[in-house]
């Protein structure tokens, strides 16, 4: 099976993954739910997408099952992919006419903060709009505007980024060693609150239309918030002690902010070892893996975790 990722549908969970026929599955993440894998070497390509308009689009598999070579595609693939092109949209690149529809529906300007404090500034299209938020793994966010349609919208976000300095993307790595000790939610809540309003008004302050500024406060799933708080007087949170690259992982998700999990380790009986561990899900992403009763190995050298 090849992962696919993380995907969020509402306030649903699920590890997706493609069979070797080509037919998807999704593996449900609900709080409890156990993973038991083996990894295989290497990182593969996912394919290519074919976007045929707003909420239209066709997944086409890697056609000769190639390495990745370009994130997680390989040459031909990356070439082939219209989601790409979307990035130079706004500054007059060419675009087939189904992303172009897409493009043209209207799009949503946030401010996403983590659990570090780190603030970007991002786009989501509309209907995507909170889906976007959970897959990125925000602990809050802030919805600044309201686009006509895509070109728009991505002139704003990169004007932020400039005048402000708002970086459009917080590497997944920090995103997780953030969560193993989390800055106070009240910390966050004013960090983002602050940048969100310094956003408004840079933009309130443009000669531009197709916009309009909007206030409005992005709700995070419920399955996120044990791991996005500082955890309790007593209890232990540790870094997951081993890399999805190769071999066994057996992990009990607890809680999930976008593809980070704060899971227990359970040993061959079931029962967990002692602390819980924050593990970057979003790693597996290109990986091939194996279902079956699997567990992590913890190093012998155990006490330096505790």
């Amino acid at each position: 099976m090849l992962v696919h990722g993380i995907a969020w549908d509402s306030s649903s969970p699920a590890l997706k993954l493609l069979s070797p026929d080509g037919e998807f599955t999704d593996v449900a993440l609900a709080p409890g739910s156990t993973l038991g894998l083996r990894v295989m070497p290497g990182v593969w390509c996912l394919g290519h997408t074919k976007v045929h308009g707003p909420g239209n689009r066709t997944h086409v598999p890697c056609r000769s099952g190639s390495p990745a070579e370009r994130g997680k595609q390989c040459g031909a693939c990356f070439a082939r992919d219209d989601s790409r092109l979307m990035h130079d949209f706004h500054r007059g690149g060419s675009v087939p006419a189904g992303l172009r529809a897409y493009l043209m529906q209207p799009h949503w300007l946030y401010v996403a903060t983590f659990a570090n404090g780190a603030t970007k500034v991002g786009t989501a299209s509309a209907p995507r709009k909170w889906n976007r938020l959970a897959e990125q793994g925000a602990v809050q966010a802030s919805y600044v505007a309201l686009a006509e349609d895509g070109r728009v919208v991505r002139v704003l976000e990169d004007l932020v980024t400039r005048e402000l300095g708002l970086v459009q993307q917080v590497r997944s790595a920090a995103k997780a060693a953030s969560l193993v000790e989390p800055r106070p939610g009240v910390e966050l809540v004013a960090t983002n609150r602050r940048h969100a309003a310094q956003v408004r008004g840079l933009l309130g302050g443009l000669a531009m239309t197709g916009f309009a500024l909007v206030e409005e406060e992005w709700e995070r799933p419920a399955l996120a918030d044990r791991l996005c708080t500082v955890r309790a007087a007593g209890s232990s949170r540790h870094p997951y002690p081993a890399a999805f690259d190769g071999g066994g992982h057996g992990l009990r998700v607890h809680s999930l902010s976008g593809a980070i999990a704060l899971a227990g380790l359970p040993d061959a009986e079931g029962n967990e070892v002692e602390g819980s561990f924050v593990a970057d899900l979003g790693a597996l992403k290109g990986r091939k893996i194996e279902f079956g009763a699997h567990v992590t190995e913890i190093p012998a050298l155990q006490d330096s975790l505790f």
